[in-house]
């Protein structure tokens, strides 16, 4: 169970540790300063009925209750130790797993600690101003709960920094706080996580796409030799779930708001859609294309010599690497990666280990389509015809093989001068941000009430009526 008696919620025995337990408390006040200045805006006095971790046990780990967000119990849970766990891949297979921080990879593991851990508050401050447009309370209360649990993912992040990194990772937690999503000198370190996300519609995409990914590496950290980061990531990993059942379910009902809207109007065009102030399924697909490709460019390169020191020392594995049926240590393993020769996109075998990013990158795209797939039925059961399609892993990339490269979403090689002529066919346009921003002028607060250009969910949150006061304003 978690200890809520101390200052900083914790099943880490933090109270033994009394210099790691005073350096926390002085990042403290720090965190809460960044929250009230990059948080959700206006919302420091709501009453938000939000989940709070309450054990890091699968059944019963969470419990409800109305908490001003602020107040909020962040804090530090790592999944339970197992005394016999080894590193199971690399040149290390087979040895117990770390506890702690080996010398040789010292640098390493900070740096993956910290690009991990700067994502956590970057989204919460892409998605700062959202709260103002929610479409219903549902809605708003779930867009607090991720922000909340991503807080609680940089404490995570920031107590293996203080914990095992001593004066260095105490100077980059301080850095975590201190870049800003978007700023133009003190930026996030990944691209897509300094790309505004001005709407719901790409609130829904990002929680989709982007905290897929961030599942993805998670999954590959919880592999780790180093034993507490693999404890912290297995734990995170219970949490990020809820984000991307957020995401979907926000896509999905947006899609069988539109497709309800076409049928009872019986109108196909786009213009004739937007006129009775729904999102047109043409506008869907370009956000869709849009985050897709800008999180594909977060795997890295295709052929990446770092992704190859980090499985071979133990430090970072494959999606399910304990399941996977080889030798885990990958010498003379070969994996396809694609690139642009020629004028033509041709597939080239490569050593395995060279090509971890593009294998996770892949496992990445099987999982992502299951889910693009489960869209299309509601457009398919509502007898719409027209189908969402993921584009070509070429389209519209800034890291890898394809980067400079102008590639249609079918994979046709165009020039720049032919993208340029296409381009608002395929991403979004200024004028499909300002029309789909219309659309979410102001905030639906009414008990049980939803914006008209999205359908109610199924059910609400643990049990709750959909006309359940998930947010009290005070």
């Amino acid at each position: 169970m978690i200890n809520y008696t101390e200052k900083i919620p914790n099943n880490v025995d933090l109270g033994r540790d009394r210099v790691l337990q005073r350096a926390l408390e002085h990042w403290q006040p720090a965190y809460l300063s960044w929250w009230y200045d990059m948080g959700p805006n206006e919302s420091h006095n709501f009453e938000v009925y939000l989940r709070t971790a309450t054990s890091v046990e699968p059944d019963g780990w969470a419990q409800f209750d109305y908490v001003k967000m602020p107040e909020y119990r962040w804090g530090i849970f790592l999944q339970p130790r197992d005394e016999k766990r080894q590193v199971n891949f690399g040149i290390h297979k087979g040895q117990p797993a770390w506890q702690d921080v080996p010398g040789e990879y010292r640098s390493i593991l900070r740096r993956i600690i910290v690009t991990q851990g700067d994502t956590e508050p970057a989204s919460v401050e892409q998605q700062k101003m959202l709260g103002l447009s929610c479409p219903s309370l549902y809605d708003l209360r779930n867009i607090f709960q991720v922000n909340v649990e991503e807080g609680r993912h940089l404490w995570a992040m920031v107590y293996l920094l203080h914990r095992y990194f001593g004066r260095d990772g105490r100077e980059e937690a301080e850095s975590l706080l201190a870049r800003r999503s978007g700023d133009t000198d003190n930026p996030r370190i990944l691209g897509a996580f300094n790309e505004p996300t001005p709407d719901w519609l790409a609130f829904y995409m990002f929680t989709f796409f982007t905290d897929r990914d961030g599942k993805f590496q998670l999954c590959a950290l919880a592999e780790s030799g180093f034993d507490p980061l693999a404890r912290t990531c297995r734990f995170m990993l219970t949490e990020e779930a809820h984000h991307m059942f957020v995401g979907e379910s926000g896509i999905s009902r947006i899609i069988q708001r539109t497709c309800e809207v076409m049928k009872e109007n019986k109108v196909d065009a786009p213009a004739d859609v937007r006129d009775l102030g729904v999102i047109d399924l043409q506008t869907i697909q370009r956000y869709l294309n849009f985050h897709y490709s800008v999180t594909l460019d977060l795997y890295g390169s295709d052929i990446s010599s770092n992704a190859a020191n980090y499985y071979s020392s133990g430090l970072k594995g494959r999606f399910r690497e304990t399941k996977l049926e080889d030798d885990h240590i990958l010498q003379d393993a070969a994996y396809p990666v694609s690139e642009v020769v020629g004028g033509k996109i041709n597939t080239k075998q490569v050593p395995a280990l060279t090509a971890l990013n593009e294998r996770l990158r892949d496992d990445y795209i099987e999982e992502i389509q299951a889910g693009v797939n489960r869209w299309q039925r509601v457009i398919d059961e509502a007898g719409i015809s027209f189908r969402l399609t993921l584009p070509h892993k070429g389209f519209h990339r800034e890291i890898g093989n394809f980067t400079g490269h102008f590639i249609s979403p079918t994979g046709e090689i165009l020039t720049e001068e032919q993208w340029k002529a296409h381009e608002f066919e395929w991403l979004p346009s200024p004028k499909d941000y300002s029309y789909v921003q219309s659309l979410m002028s102001g905030r639906v607060a009414e008990l049980g009430k939803f914006a008209n250009w999205i359908a109610p969910p199924v059910k609400g949150v643990n049990g709750q009526p959909l006309d359940f006061q998930y947010v009290r304003f005070n």
